[in-house]
């Protein structure tokens, strides 16, 4: 099997067997167990990860229920930046709903990469860019909806989230009880 961030590096630029083994040794791919914590509130970040397969959740604690604020599936870059680039301790729960295969980025190898291969930096900055002024977007465009609407959308871009995570995560995601999610979801098989 190809390494993960290789293939998504080569498909920007042509990568020498070096430049490959570089990417390869420095972010793993690992594999953790469902209910497997990437990190805890009130630790200090060191790493990112992508994706590859499985369901991670981010939380956080308020009025001492969770609050579900990020599910992260198949492609999706899992971080808490402010962490990272701050050092500074995070206020978020990263939890494995499920099992999940991931890319660790590290942000000390990371940086380690960027100095041996200086190029790597430009393209991951303009990635890391646009990824961000993405998610950006879809964040603030989500949140203006109803709760109906909200989960409209979940049905039309992330159905598979309603098959992947409990319905009470989902209610938390979507802001609403779980009895209003209920509700909502018999309004919607009326129609």
């Amino acid at each position: 099997m190809s390494h993960i961030l290789v293939e998504q590096l080569s498909q920007m630029t042509g990568l020498s067997t070096e430049e490959k083994q570089a990417i390869e040794q420095s972010f793993p791919i690992k594999i953790f167990g469902k209910g497997t914590f990437l990190l805890k509130e009130g630790q200090i970040a060191r790493d990112a990860f992508l994706v590859i397969e499985g369901c991670i959740r981010r939380y956080h604690i308020e009025d001492g229920e969770e609050v579900t604020s990020g599910l992260y599936t198949e492609g999706d870059s899992v971080a808490d930046f402010n962490s990272l680039a701050n050092q500074s301790p995070s206020k978020y729960f990263f939890v494995c709903s499920e099992k999940a295969t991931v890319a660790v980025i590290n942000t000390e190898k990371e940086a380690a990469l960027y100095k041996r291969f200086p190029r790597f930096e430009a393209i991951c900055r303009v990635e890391f860019e646009k990824m961000v002024g993405q998610k950006n977007e879809e964040t603030e465009a989500f949140a203006r909806k109803t709760p109906e609407d909200k989960y409209l959308s979940l049905q039309a871009t992330r159905p598979d989230l309603l098959q992947r995570v409990p319905q009470h995560q989902i209610a938390s995601y979507l802001g609403v009880k779980p009895e209003t999610l209920s509700r909502i979801r018999k309004r919607l098989a009326v129609k």
